[in-house]
């Protein structure tokens, strides 16, 4: 790991791979471990994307749900996720996590994402064994590694990649949707639905609220850390009926509600790290 860095952190891909990757989270406990086993959990929120998790050094295990798969494999792909989500490290890790928009692998590898919400498995069992040889370059890498995803990604996504790539990126649900449309015209509203079940694992009512809760989080978590938060003022903004509503949908996509969320992020409790770096 470059010393200039920090140890866990979000970053951005490059400009050609911006409609292909939302983001690469990295995080490394080696160089100064957790003593204290409560510090080596991970509290993640419900997600639309798609994932690989590389174990670069250490391992990791789902505690909760306790119905999750559970692998030992050190190139993990997940599937989008309905629920929050606490995994356990016994011990030091260094991870990369590769984020999917969930229609780019289906554009790239034909998956179903419909068939894997909620579930976990290795990587070459669900992408091949293109991705599996991508997985022992990162594994073996001296950095992070993600210099050799961007490498085996750029030519794949370039001869794949749909018309307005860009516009994808910055709103990716409904442009999704609108190319499910155009593919599908004349076919009906349940063979579009279909199709942006496919493509994104869930129907575009649940994709559009996971999109607005993650928007309205933001607003939550920097008012609040400038200490002028009004939550009804956020829940009106973010489009929910009401405050309850606002604390509902957090609730089932976090396990908190927004306060109880903002109080954590406001203290030193390095179970929500990524709650703190995801922008």
């Amino acid at each position: 790991m470059n010393p200039a860095q920090p140890p866990t952190r979000l970053a951005f891909p490059r400009k050609s791979l911006a409609s292909c990757v939302r983001a690469y989270i990295v995080r490394s406990t080696v160089e100064a471990p957790l003593a204290d086993a409560q510090d080596r959990y991970n509290c993640f929120p419900a997600t639309p994307h798609c994932s690989i998790t590389y174990f670069l050094e250490g391992e990791g295990e789902v505690v909760d749900p306790p119905d999750t798969d559970k692998h030992t494999a050190r190139a993990i792909f997940g599937g989008p996720q309905t629920r929050p989500m606490t995994t356990y490290n016994p011990g030091p890790v260094r991870i990369l996590v590769v984020m999917f928009y969930p229609q780019v692998l289906h554009a790239l590898c034909g998956v179903d994402v419909s068939a894997w919400v909620n579930r976990w498995a290795p990587v070459e069992q669900v992408l091949g064994p293109e991705w599996q040889a991508l997985s022992d370059a990162v594994l073996a890498a001296q950095g992070d590694g993600i210099a050799q995803v961007e490498a085996f990604l750029e030519p794949r996504w370039h001869a794949m990649r749909p018309g307005g790539a860009s516009a994808m990126a910055g709103d990716w649900v409904r442009h999704m949707a609108a190319q499910a449309a155009d593919t599908a015209l004349g076919r009906g509203v349940r063979n579009i639905e279909r199709r942006i079940k496919a493509r994104a694992g869930q129907p575009l009512r649940k994709l559009l609220r996971l999109q607005r809760a993650e928007l309205s989080f933001f607003d939550a978590r920097d008012e609040y850390l400038a200490g002028k938060a009004v939550w009804s003022d956020i829940a009106a903004r973010g489009g929910y009926s009401d405050q309850a509503h606002f604390c509902r949908e957090a609730r089932e996509i976090t396990g908190h509600t927004p306060l109880e969320l903002a109080r954590v992020l406001a203290s030193t409790d390095e179970r929500y790290w990524i709650y703190r770096i995801w922008n």
